[in-house]
């Protein structure tokens, strides 16, 4: 045993769980030892209450993968994990991160010997029935370390899954591929309220996303997903407008900022995500004060 996932949240448990599908014997661990004691319960992996107990679990040169928040959350685990690496293991950051955080970790880690490679991994819940798509950076001796354990986690051993170049490329590939889902969602959303809106014709939202799934150009998993909610309730009126952004939408704009390409689409829809949160209100208030100063046009005063 030489492999071993730190964070069983939705997606690193399903992937621990799809590798002893594919009967890969792992090591995990998670902050709630309670997680990783059911999932071991399930699934027959090694439960390790601690970094050290899990390093110490497995076979050297070890590989560590990583499925923690970017940022803080990732930052503490590898700092906690480092020293107790040895030179020839590989780390993996298989959760979201900043393509230029993976570069400046795989140097400190190539100062101790250790290897490092960053994979973006597209899937969601849905990645343990259907393998999921995993683009990842690296070196070519990380990418034949690493390979078992893609052709297990991807939908097949020969498709969803790529070896994208050096340390962040696998991110930063992922991080365009959520921008582009940022601007199909946005797209989806939009036409479905264009069509929604025109109440004279009252057409049918869920009967015009199953007549889209079939033959379409614009037939997607998206509308997949759309047309099974629709089907249950086109209303919506239970749901809050209200749609979180993840940090690869916002790197996403960045990057094409400090490119100088253009990227109207994804950055509109980033955008978009912002009104939703509550961000556009006072940009709202204002303008409805400045068209009651130049025109008299009448407020909606907030009911208290």
């Amino acid at each position: 045993m030489e492999f071993g996932i730190i964070g069983l949240g939705r997606m690193g448990g399903n992937m621990a769980r799809r590798l002893a599908r594919k009967g890969v014997k792992i090591a995990i661990h998670n902050r709630s030892h309670e997680v990783s004691e059911a999932i071991a319960a399930e699934t027959g992996h090694l439960a390790c209450a601690s970094l050290p107990d899990l390093v110490a679990a497995l076979q050297t040169p070890r590989i560590v993968w990583l499925m923690l928040p970017a940022g803080e959350a990732t930052e503490s685990a590898l700092a906690a994990l480092t020293p107790l690496l040895s030179a020839g293991d590989l780390v993996v950051d298989g959760a979201n991160a900043y393509y230029k955080d993976d570069q400046r970790r795989a140097e400190l880690m190539a100062a101790k010997q250790i290897d490092y490679a960053d994979a973006g991994v597209s899937g969601g819940v849905w990645g343990l029935e259907n393998g999921y798509c995993i683009m990842f950076g690296g070196s070519d001796a990380a990418a034949a370390r690493l390979k078992a354990y893609m052709e297990a986690f991807a939908p097949t051993p020969t498709t969803g899954w790529l070896h994208t170049g050096p340390v962040g490329s696998g991110h930063f590939v992922k991080m365009v591929h959520n921008g582009i889902e940022y601007g199909m969602m946005q797209a989806f959303a939009e036409g479905f309220a264009l069509m929604k809106g025109k109440s004279d014709f009252d057409l049918d939202m869920s009967d015009i996303a199953e007549l889209w799934r079939h033959g379409s150009v614009v037939r997607s998993w998206l509308l997949d997903l759309s047309a099974d909610f629709l089907a249950k309730d086109q209303a919506l009126d239970s749901i809050e407008p209200y749609v979180s952004d993840s940090g690869e939408g916002r790197w996403t704009v960045l990057e094409s900022v400090e490119q100088g390409v253009p990227t109207p689409v994804m950055s509109l829809s980033l955008m978009m995500r912002f009104a939703t949160q509550g961000k556009n209100d006072y940009a709202a208030k204002m303008l409805a004060k400045m068209r009651q100063g130049f025109g008299g046009h009448a407020i909606k005063e907030e009911s208290t």
